[in-house]
């Protein structure tokens, strides 16, 4: 198939986790033959990434603008370089899948979590928002959930089945640790928190409760957001010199903080499948998680909740824990992770789902995806 993904700041992954979602899966279609093609706002040095053809399109550099103006063009685009099938993220861009629609390309949206919930969203963002839900249960051809708590609610407030198809990672931890140099980190020292810096996610919680302990271990808040500057100030307001906020950090030096933390701290409290919540499980770490519903569904029992007021007592649990009961709970995570969140298991999931869509759509018009062509990468 001929397939577009659309709605993200595109790949290389350098942001968040639709960034992370829209490498893992082009990436692995593009390996399975397909004609992969990924619309992106950030210019990377080539055209083509991982055997996935790239289109740079601008964008108007606005917290209220920047995603829509982006997938607006990029459906326009798609109109002159028609695709079989089209994968565009986030539910702020429900109105812009009636483009490709209207033209006969079959679309299948994924809508995330209900982000008209966020603080940071004025009443004419968490408006467009609540209108961008609705939309998303009548103009793609598909809707697709990461969270069966998001399915729910989508069933039960609109009557809308979706699919679900959960969110994927990598299981085992990386053995290099040259990041932690970089840091002034040990290995099995270190809490760790990884997020966007928005107040939702709640870094400043998470600071306040570790600066309550005395022991000598340090805390890394990791991620950075550009429409966030305010509460990322109030952040990284602290004279506690255990606490190290580098900023975002990707590639091998995240996977390797990840690897050889003392327990990551999950705190995120709205949206559906957080990915960095699973990353951390997937690598072996003993996980912490803000009780959320969304958050208990991917952690099951294989990670430790807390709630706002306790989370310095369970830290505290943490450091009091003997090492092999800290591994055991790493061991346990990653085993969640590896059953139920394979990035192979959810690229045959939307293989099977776009291809489905194609064909109904082919079978309407009397025509049949065209095969792609397999290139070298």
């Amino acid at each position: 198939m001929r397939i577009a993904l659309i709605g993200t700041r595109g790949i290389p992954a350098r942001y968040g986790g639709f960034e992370t979602f829209a490498e893992e899966i082009s990436r692995r279609l593009a390996a399975r033959g397909h004609d992969v093609a990924v619309y992106c706002r950030e210019r990377h040095a080539a055209r083509e990434y991982l055997g996935v053809r790239l289109y740079y399109l601008p964008t108007i550099r606005h917290k209220y603008l920047d995603t829509v103006t982006h997938t607006f063009l990029s459906t326009l685009h798609l109109l002159a370089h028609r695709r079989d099938a089209v994968l565009c993220c986030n539910a702020a861009n429900a109105l812009f899948t009636a483009i490709p629609r209207a033209a006969g390309m079959p679309v299948a949206l994924n809508v995330d979590g209900l982000e008209r919930h966020r603080r940071k969203w004025s009443a004419l963002g968490k408006a467009w928002y609540a209108l961008s839900e609705r939309l998303a249960t009548v103009l793609p051809d598909a809707v697709v959930t990461d969270a069966r708590r998001i399915a729910e609610y989508y069933q039960h407030k609109y009557g809308k089945t979706s699919t679900f198809i959960p969110y994927g990672a990598e299981t085992g931890p990386v053995e290099t640790a040259r990041v932690l140099d970089e840091l002034g980190l040990r290995p099995g020292r270190y809490f760790l928190y990884v997020s966007r810096m928005e107040p939702e996610n709640n870094a400043l919680l998470v600071r306040e409760a570790f600066e309550r302990l005395s022991a000598p271990v340090k805390l890394v808040l990791v991620g950075d957001a550009p429409y966030a500057q305010d509460y990322i100030r109030a952040v990284r307001d602290t004279r506690d010199p255990r606490v190290v906020i580098p900023g975002a950090i990707y590639g091998q030096g995240y996977r390797e903080l990840q690897s050889h933390c003392l327990a990551y701290i999950h705190a995120t409290e709205v949206g559906g499948t957080h990915p960095a919540l699973i990353e951390a499980m997937g690598r072996g770490a003993l996980t912490l998680y803000l009780d959320t519903p969304e958050n208990a569904e991917v952690a099951g029992d294989s990670a430790i909740p807390f709630h706002p007021g306790n989370l310095t007592e369970q830290l505290e649990r943490v450091l009091a824990m003997a090492e092999e009961e800290r591994r055991k709970w790493g061991e346990r995570a990653r085993r969640r992770v590896e059953e139920n969140y394979s990035w192979d298991a959810v690229t045959d999931a939307y293989e099977k789902l776009l291809s489905e869509l194609a064909g109904r759509r082919g079978a309407r018009s009397g025509r049949a995806p065209r095969k792609a062509t397999k290139r070298r990468c």
